[in-house]
């Protein structure tokens, strides 16, 4: 296996920029605000998404900074303050980040180029769906303005309905609409799917990514709708003090409890599927390989997405549930480790004997692997019952959560932004640069989480502001981590902007990949294809070679014989 494809030039010629690229075929506030344009959307949300992590993350680093010390760290943050810290930082990173980042962001520039097609099916839906997210996080922002809330990120109750912080409400509020805008984005794209694939592009002609998009999208129609009710039900006990969940008034609270988490563990899979789907494209555009069990992969994300809707009682074991109901749903959450076991199996198969490019897209790929197979293996302990009860809600939880959530969701993210990066921005950013911000942000994760899993199983427990002095020193270590991932992100904040500057012009291929949105011009045209694209096996990079004179990779037609026996 080699390191770098010797056949990559390292100097590459400038690719001449469209003129009518989406980027540039109409200007002003406007045309952004109004447009229909799904690249221009994707971009919206990408941009709002990444500033709502900086938002989120600044209170991260404020929660791992109070718990340097046992006790009072920062001046004038009691115990109360330290609970919307986390609180905050957990609802923005879940609702307003993990959740969307693919799916509305990447998913909705990369989708319809990807499919052949020049838009989503229902483009004004699409954008009203932007507009709903923007509503969305008005509201839960307007929660500080009413004194915040610390209920944390699941709004358990009775807390949820008898605290007297006033932002509960407007919170509450607040996701609920963001979940109709994740609604309309699933419905869209399943009906791009199966509606504007061009001609040739069966079901078993779709990159991998579509496909993880595709099982996502039913995830977020059939699962979204209960956690509205589930909110809405909420707002009416805590407004009409209506007996719903509150013990004191007849209500039952592990009733919110099943009802919370029959949402939000298919929302944990909103969040993996999409990444898993693109990593699926980095390992096998990077290693220049055929993917690996191409079928199995496929029907891996559609198995994932039932299985979600399965195992939402292992959030519960320590609730009360019986006996049998604790062992069903222990022997279903060890039932997802198959297909998503298929899919890592079949990445390293990919691998094997591939001519792989360590590029940072490669780099990001890898370590999702890597992370991944943390946060899986540790599940294992929270999938069992008698582990269960020691670690419930421990620091060993918050590590493993993040392993799966951070570690794997926003790290392929991540991959995929620098994936996708040439294309949507017309620009290559700085290779050297884009190493140094990998591993800053993959050495510092590990020294914060990895920490934790040590300081769960001795006994911390989770969301205190307090601590025995005998974890310091793990929390120590776990905070100068959070620093070492800060500055990793702000170096690929700063590598990235740079080459929007000063960043060569990208060709139209310059991995060498082989799917549709790799046969556009780099930034797309406005309708993202002059003429219907030809669809051939979209992981054969056989008929792919270097083009000195159009500066990146191209595909060999003549070579191509389903693409031969097509015309």
């Amino acid at each position: 296996m080699s390191t770098i494809d010797a056949s990559t030039p390292t100097a590459v010629a400038p690719a001449a920029e469209p003129v009518d690229n989406y980027l540039t075929y109409t200007r002003g506030f406007l045309s952004w605000a109004l447009t229909l344009d799904h690249k221009r959307i994707g971009v919206m949300y990408m941009f709002s998404v990444l500033l709502s992590f900086l938002v989120g993350g600044i209170f991260a680093l404020l929660v791992r900074t109070e718990l340097l010390t046992p006790g009072p760290t920062i001046p004038g943050v009691d115990a109360n303050l330290y609970n919307q810290f986390f609180t905050l930082h957990g609802a923005i990173m879940v609702f307003l980040v993990i959740i969307p980042s693919i799916p509305a962001a990447l998913g909705n520039f990369v989708l319809p180029v990807m499919l052949g097609a020049k838009d989503v099916a229902f483009p004004r839906l699409n954008l009203g769906s932007y507009y709903l997210w923007i509503i969305g996080a008005i509201c839960a922002v307007a929660s500080l303005l009413y004194g915040g809330f610390d209920t944390g990120w699941t709004f358990y109750t009775p807390y949820s309905t008898t605290t007297s912080t006033g932002g509960v409400i407007p919170v509450v509020i607040g996701v609920f609409i963001l979940g109709f805008s994740s609604i309309f984005t699933g419905i869209n794209f399943v009906v791009t799917i199966h509606k504007l694939r061009p001609p040739g592009m069966t079901w078993f002609r779709m990159p991998l990514f579509l496909w993880a998009l595709y099982a996502t999208a039913l995830i977020q129609v059939l699962a979204t709708p209960v956690l509205g009710i589930t909110l809405l039900m909420l707002i009416v006990e805590r407004v009409a003090q209506i007996g719903l969940f509150d013990p004191a008034m007849g209500g039952d609270p592990v009733l919110f409890q099943h009802f919370f988490w029959f949402y939000s563990h298919p929302a944990v899979y909103i969040m993996i599927l999409p990444a898993m789907g693109i990593i699926s494209e980095i390992i096998s555009v990077h290693a220049h390989r055929h993917i690996f069990g191409y079928r199995f992969i496929a029907f891996s994300s559609v198995a994932i997405a039932i299985f979600s809707f399965l195992v939402w009682g292992h959030h519960m074991f320590t609730s009360g549930q019986s006996p049998l109901m604790n062992t069903l749903f222990s022997a279903i959450t060890f039932s997802v480790a198959i297909p998503s076991a298929i899919k890592v199996f079949n990445w390293l198969a990919t691998l094997y004997k591939g001519s792989i490019s360590l590029n940072t897209p490669m780099l990001y790929g890898l370590g999702f692997i890597f992370l991944f197979t943390i946060g899986g293996l540790t599940g294992l302990h929270l999938g069992t019952l008698n582990t269960d009860i020691h670690l419930h809600d421990t620091y060993f939880v918050v590590a493993h959560f993040h392993y799966v959530m951070m570690g794997s969701a926003l790290i392929a993210m991540i991959g995929g932004l620098h994936h996708w990066w040439p294309k949507m921005s017309g620009r290559m950013y700085n290779e050297s640069h884009g190493a140094i911000g990998f591993w800053l942000v993959f050495i510092g994760f590990n020294v914060t989480f990895f920490t934790q899993f040590m300081l769960g199983s001795h006994g911390m427990p989770r969301r205190y502001y307090d601590y025995q002095p005998e974890f310091q020193s793990y929390h120590v270590i776990s905070t100068i981590g959070s620093y070492i991932m800060a500055l990793g992100f702000f170096w690929t904040a700063y590598y990235l902007i740079a080459s929007l500057v000063s960043g060569r012009k990208a060709p139209s291929n310059p991995w060498g990949g082989r799917s549709l949105e790799w046969q556009c011009t780099s930034p797309p045209p406005h309708d993202n294809f002059k003429t219907t694209p030809s669809v051939g096996d979209c992981y054969d990079f056989s008929v792919v070679h270097w083009d000195e004179a159009e500066g990146g990779y191209v595909v060999d037609r003549d070579a191509d014989p389903e693409t031969r026996s097509a015309h």
